[in-house]
């Protein structure tokens, strides 16, 4: 089965940098386009970055651009967000998104997520 499985959360100062990775099974990672969402409480999840199938595109959303990288290691079938320049308003659950292709179509897949908190 598909398996999603985020790590590298905790807690950071404002300012500080983490790395998230999630680690993929139980699809074929090199077909699939990967995201990262996040949700605060109170709040909607949200879209925090994408990454295509080979890795040569990536998008972001405007308030983590030049903060946030999205990047992957297809031989690991790993995908990372790297995340500079902490603000509190960063502070969420993480979660990794694949877009799994299959006869019907895509099917979203889901991590467990993993906790991000920038507190002083």
């Amino acid at each position: 089965q598909v398996q999603l499985v985020e790590s590298g959360g905790g807690l950071v100062q404002p300012g500080g940098s983490l790395r998230l990775s999630c680690a993929a099974s139980g699809f074929t990672f090199s077909s699939a386009a990967m995201n990262w969402y996040r949700q605060a409480p109170g709040k909607e999840r949200e879209l925090v970055a994408t990454i295509s199938s080979d890795g040569r595109r990536t998008n972001y959303v405007d308030s983590e651009k030049g903060r946030f990288t999205i990047s992957r290691d297809n031989a690991k079938n790993t995908v990372y967000l790297q995340m500079n320049s902490l603000k509190p308003e960063d502070t969420a659950v993480y979660y990794c998104n694949a877009e799994v292709r299959n006869f019907f179509g895509i099917q979203y897949y889901w991590g467990q997520g993993t906790q991000v908190t920038v507190s002083s």
